[in-house]
């Protein structure tokens, strides 16, 4: 009896072992596939960012408007509500050397109205809203957001991206990036997003800025801006 009980204490002490190791070396196995990921995305970001890109485009100004789409089908697109999500894109073009200008700018040369047909798909308000500011580019945010109930322990989750798009101010579209969120609980989409564009921010802005300097050499020149009255 005393025998039996050691060996079975002795098996189950090496299953436990055995479970150990294989646990282990799936912890290995998944450190390595992130790390492996880690570097392919840093890899495609430098590369990106190492575009040539001529003087003459950062000489060029850019405007940067961000909305968000209301569950409705509206579009609300006050700037004044979008501060954290513009300012985490607005420092990386100006630190690549691109010419961009501040929501103070923006506002004071731009009316709402105008920004609003922009988000509407208005091409004449569109036109109108850049060639006023004078600006050569207009970048467009957009945030969205989907609401679904989790299969699995029953409760509401919202997935929310963040679509960019860069076009001339004739409207040819030059570049399209998006930041793609994972599923939360809640309901304040606009904190969600501005947590999605910090952690996206790098592989965003790198893409359009690879874009830009490919094919915004063509994009026709502006007259300086008439100030609002």
């Amino acid at each position: 009896m005393k025998t039996s009980l050691t060996l079975i204490i002795a098996l189950v002490a090496l299953g436990g072992a055995g479970a150990g190791y294989a646990q282990g070396f799936k912890f290995s196995q998944e450190d390595n596939t992130a790390k492996g990921q880690d570097e392919a995305r840093q890899q495609v970001i430098a590369e990106r960012l190492s575009t040539p890109c001529g003087d003459q485009l950062k000489d060029k100004k850019i405007m940067l408007i961000i909305g968000e789409q209301q569950s409705g089908g509206g579009i609300l697109a006050n700037q004044d509500n979008y501060g954290p999500h513009f300012q985490v894109i607005n420092q990386r073009l100006r630190a690549l050397g691109l010419r961009t200008y501040t929501p103070a700018e923006i506002k004071k040369q731009v009316a709402q109205a105008e920004i609003d047909a922009y988000f509407k798909g208005n091409p004449d308000g569109a036109l109108s809203a850049s060639r006023r500011l004078g600006a050569n580019f207009v970048l467009r945010g957009l945030i969205t957001a989907n609401t679904s109930v989790n299969p699995v322990i029953r409760v509401n989750e919202v997935t929310v991206n963040l679509g960019f798009s860069l076009a001339d101010n004739n409207g040819r579209m030059i570049s399209d990036a998006t930041a793609q969120g994972g599923s939360f609980s809640g309901s304040d989409i606009r904190s969600a997003a501005a947590r999605l564009i910090n952690e996206q921010a790098d592989e965003v802005v790198a893409k359009l800025y690879s874009d830009y300097c490919r094919k915004g050499a063509s994009a026709p020149k502006t007259s300086e801006p008439k100030h609002r009255k």
